[in-house]
Order: C-alpha cells, then structure tokens, then sequence
C-alpha cells in the first residue's frame, strides 16, 4: 500500500513512525479517521515530514489546545476533510491541596503511570501548583484515571473531567534578542542565544542533547536559516527570526528564547 522502506529511510523514531504507517493504511482501507497515541515532538516533526510527500492521506495533529507539546495525529484518506474537532481527547482535573508537599511535572505523570497506564496515552500536563495539575488523555482513559488516581505525592487528589475551555494554558515566557554572527553555524548562533560559551554548545551538540526542528543534529557547523527552532535537553528553546546581512557581510538575526 505505502512505500514502508521509503518512508522508513533514515528515520530516528523508526518504531513510532512504523506504527504511524499502519494507522494510515488503516485509514485508507477503511475510509476513516485514525487516530495515532500521543507523540512527543520530535516524533510528531518526523512523521509529519516522513508523510508529507504522500498524496493519498492527509494528517492533522492536536493536542488539546494550539501550545499543546504531545499531540494525536488524525489520519484519514485525503478525500476526507480533517478538522481538530475530530481528534479524540479528553482534559481531566487533578485536584488537591499542595501548599505544603508541592508536586513537580514528574510527580503527576509518576502518580499516574503508577495506576498502570502507559506514557503514549497521555498527553500535555499542565501544573498549577499549589491547587494540582491538568491533563490531556485518550477518551479511554478518562473513567478508569477518575477512579484510580486518588493520590499524588502524599496528598489526596480528585480527578475528574473539564472541559477544554477550562484549561489553563500559560502562555511561555518569551526573550528576545538581537545578535550579530560571521557565520550562520549552529555553535556560533546557539551559543549566543542560549548565553554560553561555544564550546560549552559544541559539547552540547556532540552529547546529542541539541535538536534542529526537533532533528538530532551533531554538527557545529549545521547551517541554520529563518524559522529553525533549536531545543537543547533541560535548557529550553530558541527560535531563529529575521536575518540580514550587514555592510561588513556578518548576519544580524533576531532571536526569542522560550524559558
């Protein structure tokens, strides 16, 4: 049906995108709309580019709300109209008293994996520290997560269903800068943005904790253009902006971090 070993080619996530594949000639035998399990987002930037040269499907990913991080992907023949409505996901509330026993992004995914569900059902966690935390999950797990996760760290939690208006996003916090660069070389850029020395970003890159549009890259001098998002492991994103070359021919870009 689909071209398995091209699309598989050189792919870093080959069991994520492999099962992407089944869904999709799921949905072209069938003519309907398949849903993938949550993917993380360099999962999600390698199966939207994998499949973006096919013509007979069509994706569309969501996560619950625009700034969502782990999404669904719909899938459905091309013939067939895709909408976000469509992805079946549902927001639960955590809800309990964490003034004096606070619980990190950790804690909750641990409680909750703890009641035996698996990582690729849930998706975003949202912490509102002191009064719980939010989460996005499979409209299967919405039930049994109701009745079996009661507790969270040391406190006594309620969970139970939200709507999605009821979630509440914060939106990330945004720095921008202005540097200038002779070159447009991952190392060079990075290390400005991210405030470190260029051979503190070279270790970065050769550790692989550095990730171009959510691509493992390991080499300093990757070229990078307008638009590039680069996420290093525990130190947030930089977003690549506007580039133009001065009279002494060095490249002025703009920058935003997210923290």
């Amino acid at each position: 049906m689909l071209p398995r070993e091209e699309i598989l080619k050189n792919v870093e996530n080959r069991d994520t995108i492999a099962r992407v594949i089944d869904c999709a000639e799921q949905a072209i035998r069938t003519w309907e709309v398949i849903f993938t399990d949550f993917l993380s987002p360099p999962e999600l930037a390698e199966a939207t580019s994998s499949f973006s040269r096919l013509t007979e499907v069509e994706l569309l990913t969501w996560g619950g709300y625009p700034q969502a991080e782990r999404k669904r992907i719909a899938i459905a023949r091309s013939e067939l109209p895709l909408d976000e409505s469509q992805v079946e996901l549902v927001a639960l509330n955590i809800a309990g008293n964490f003034l004096f026993d606070t619980a990190t992004h950790r804690d909750f995914l641990g409680a909750m994996l703890g009641t035996g569900i698996v990582r690729e059902k849930t998706g975003d966690i949202i912490v509102l520290g002191e009064r719980g935390a939010q989460v996005v999950v499979v409209p299967e797990l919405a039930d049994f997560l109701e009745t079996s996760l009661t507790q969270v760290r040391s406190v006594p939690v309620k969970t139970q269903r939200i709507d999605f208006s009821e979630l509440k996003i914060r939106e990330p916090k945004k720095k921008e800068l202005t540097t200038v660069e002779a070159s447009l070389r991952l190392d060079a850029i990075a290390s400005a943005g991210f405030g470190m020395s260029r051979s503190k970003m070279v270790d970065f890159i050769n550790a692989g904790d550095v990730r171009v549009n959510w691509k493992e890259v390991k080499q300093a001098s990757h070229q990078l253009k307008s638009g590039d998002l680069i996420a290093i492991r525990g130190k947030g994103r930089l977003e690549v902006g506007e580039i133009a070359v001065t009279k002494k021919e060095r490249y002025r870009m703009q920058l935003t971090k997210f923290v």
